[in-house]
């Protein structure tokens, strides 16, 4: 296991993209960091660089009853997204994480 050189903990997507900008013009490598339930080794800063903790980017933005679809920052975790979602009568289940 590797660390990263520093850890930052950005709170809106502006701070993300300046943080982004910043590195990628330093040519510092960037590691993304959700909520820690990934088992890739997605975190391993095998080259060093800047760790983006996104864990208190936790908003949930919408939720579409309709069409079953709910957009969430990077730091919400399965069990707070159901606890938003009590009362809906929907519930989100480890493994169905869809993208695009």
């Amino acid at each position: 296991c590797a660390p990263p050189d520093a850890v930052v903990w950005p709170q809106a997507v502006g701070q993300v993209q300046e943080l982004a900008a910043l590195c990628y013009r330093c040519r510092v490598p960037m590691v993304p960091f959700g909520t820690g339930t990934g088992l890739e080794g997605g975190v391993n800063a095998v080259q060093g660089g800047v760790c983006f903790d996104l864990s208190r980017m936790d908003t949930i933005a919408e939720l579409s009853l309709e069409d079953f679809s709910v957009t969430v920052e990077p730091g919400v975790t399965r069990k707070a997204l159901n606890s938003h979602l009590r009362g809906t009568g929907l519930w989100f289940p480890v493994g169905t994480v869809r993208t695009g």
